[in-house]
């Protein structure tokens, strides 16, 4: 009785191999860019350290160890909590602004040439000018905080959300019209489905843009969040926390971009 190989193909075995191997060298490629990164910034502390002593607090190995600490004793999580809080409402406010009026801007002419200017004047403005306004009217709080994070993140929902509409193909519309589609049916089954992956492009880069704001928008009154934990450290003079912090800042924003990143992937 002759024994049936069970190998699989050469062929087979290769397509199963090559997106190991490309990840694979993705993974080395991006962790040889973070350790060019470390050096560097070591390489800065040891010649800061020539003028200013205290500089070896700032430097990446007791920056390190100092978020291992206040990661694990939990004296952080609850601002970065806030903070994600923050970022989740502000983003869920944007949303519901930017796609009604990005639809309105993409299905009608008129309204997109009567708030094109306008719209493109208030979007060259930085968020942070709007600080002191912000403030006088909406007082010390979340809420400024809220409406300054929005102001930023609304402009790329609305304009990728116009765009998406754009570029609709035309015969979807004409063929849903044809089979007597309501206004909602033509919303919800043609056109969202269709812009879909212009609106995840808007809220990735909306969700960029909220953390970027974050926290400068944070040191406005409020008593939690990161923004306010690294004032707090710098008014005691806890500089490895500082930088902590910083650290921090950017695992969970690289975090966040790749979690966006993977939605617009699966869905786009």
């Amino acid at each position: 009785m002759t024994a049936t190989s069970t190998a699989l193909p050469a062929s087979a075995r290769g397509s199963f191999s090559r997106p190991l191997v490309r990840h694979g060298r993705q993974l080395v490629l991006t962790l040889s860019g973070l350790l060019v990164l470390a050096g560097l910034w070591q390489l800065g502390i040891w010649q800061l350290q020539q003028s200013l002593p205290l500089a070896r607090m700032l430097a990446p190995v007791p920056a390190l160890e100092t978020l291992v600490e206040l990661v694990g004793s939990g004296e952080i999580l609850g601002d970065v909590l806030a903070s994600l809080r923050r970022v989740l409402l502000s983003l869920c406010l944007a949303l519901a602004v930017g796609i009604p009026v990005g639809l309105a801007v993409g299905f009608w002419q008129r309204f997109d040439a009567a708030t094109s200017g306008a719209f493109q004047f208030l979007r060259m403005i930085s968020p942070l000018s709007w600080m002191p306004i912000a403030v006088m009217i909406f007082g010390i709080g979340d809420s400024p905080v809220y409406f300054l994070l929005c102001m930023g993140a609304v402009w790329p929902v609305i304009l990728n959300t116009a765009a998406g509409v754009r570029n609709l193909d035309p015969r979807w519309l004409i063929l849903a019209q044809s089979m007597s589609a309501s206004r909602s049916e033509l919303l919800l089954r043609v056109v969202l489905p269709g812009i879909l992956g212009s609106v995840l492009t808007g809220t990735r880069l909306a969700i960029g843009m909220i953390w970027v704001l974050l926290v400068p928008c944070e040191m406005l009154g409020v008593t939690s969040g990161l923004g306010y934990f690294i004032l707090d450290t710098r008014d005691r003079l806890a500089y490895s926390e500082l930088m902590a912090a910083i650290l921090l800042i950017g695992m969970l924003g690289y975090l966040l971009d790749s979690l966006a990143r993977q939605v617009q992937r699966r869905w786009a």
